[in-house]
């Protein structure tokens, strides 16, 4: 997945009908939606030398070997930093504001650091979860949501909401 798709992947993934941008996966970051898709939260590391990595990629920038695995998280994290965009650049996303953006330190991989959307349960709108609720530190976990086209995205959910 490159940087432009896992900023959009930030959006928690939408129909393009309904102006939401959706996570536009490829080769290297297509396992990580298949996995989604299962109810599994799962990083690419390093057959080599063991190191995570996100975003997917073919070589590991540690030992630049070529193999590679998808190792299952336990998908808890914590809310390592967020964003509530203001104001939304799209029409779609100003109807939904103040939504969130947050950025989760994984528990399994705290080098890894995953976007998405905090929200109050999978299928929950954007701003379903109050601005003042949301800090630095808060322990999350992951849920999956699925978008229109039939891909699946990670959402984050408050563990004690």
């Amino acid at each position: 997945m490159t940087q432009t798709e896992t900023t959009r992947a930030a959006s928690g993934g939408g129909d393009p009908a309904d102006g939401l941008l959706a996570p536009v996966p490829d080769d290297d970051g297509a396992p990580f939606f298949a996995y989604a898709a299962r109810g599994e939260l799962r990083v690419q590391c390093c057959a080599g030398c063991g190191a995570s990595r996100f975003p997917p990629r073919p070589c590991c920038p540690h030992c630049q070997s070529f193999e590679s695995l998808w190792k299952k998280m336990s998908g808890r994290g914590r809310i390592w930093s967020y964003v509530l965009p203001h104001p939304p650049l799209l029409p779609a996303y100003a109807a939904q504001a103040p939504y969130n953006v947050v950025l989760v330190e994984l528990a399994d991989a705290p080098r890894i650091r995953l976007v998405g959307n905090l929200v109050a349960a999978a299928d929950a709108a954007l701003n379903s979860v109050p601005p003042e609720r949301i800090r630095i530190g808060a322990p999350v976990k992951a849920a999956f949501h699925e978008v229109e086209g039939g891909l699946t995205v990670v959402r984050w959910l408050l563990e004690r909401p």
